[in-house]
């Protein structure tokens, strides 16, 4: 009987630990997955950089009671699974894309840092865009400029070199 005890405190233990300082958490429930398709949604989620744990309600809220997602207590009803991610949206993103195509798996809410969003909140959050994506927009529209000023620079200086070549050749 202590074996089992101390299983299940380590178990509270690591859940605890990978959730601590994640920036969204998504709670899914998972109902009639087939190992097939459970094998593709952690592959999926593992390759957005994310994480995704399946365990029994009671000790997810020991996992979780005194900490900022205590408040996601109230979405842990059947049977649940916790995808979590450092990026705010790549959990989200993923787990959504996964329910669209399987009726078997449905988002029932998340945290993103202290706020509780219900599931129409989560599944928008899944629209946007990722943080690798925002950064890449960011530095192609902080380089466009420079791009054009040095392209109107340059053009000036052709211009020139072009002309005075036409000159030459006429002289000649």
């Amino acid at each position: 009987m202590s074996t089992k005890r101390d299983a299940k405190q380590k178990l509270v233990e690591v859940l605890g630990a990978n959730i601590k300082d994640v920036e969204l958490v998504v709670v899914v429930q998972q109902e009639g997955l087939d190992a097939d398709q459970t094998l593709d949604l952690r592959r999926k989620i593992r390759a957005a950089g994310a994480h995704i744990k399946v365990g029994k309600n009671t000790l997810v809220r020991r996992a979780i009671k005194d900490t900022k997602l205590a408040a996601l207590d109230k979405f842990l009803k059947g049977p649940t699974a916790l995808a979590f991610s450092k990026d705010p949206v790549a959990a989200a993103k993923v787990v959504a894309e996964f329910a669209k195509k399987n009726d078997k798996l449905k988002i029932v809410g998340a945290a993103l840092g202290e706020q509780i969003l219900d599931a129409t909140a989560t599944k928008a959050l899944a629209a946007l865009p990722s943080l690798d994506a925002l950064r890449g927009k960011l530095v192609g529209l902080l380089l466009a400029p420079a791009t054009k000023i040095a392209g109107v620079l340059q053009a000036p200086a052709g211009q020139l070199a072009r002309v005075m070549s036409a000159h030459s050749k006429q002289a000649a």
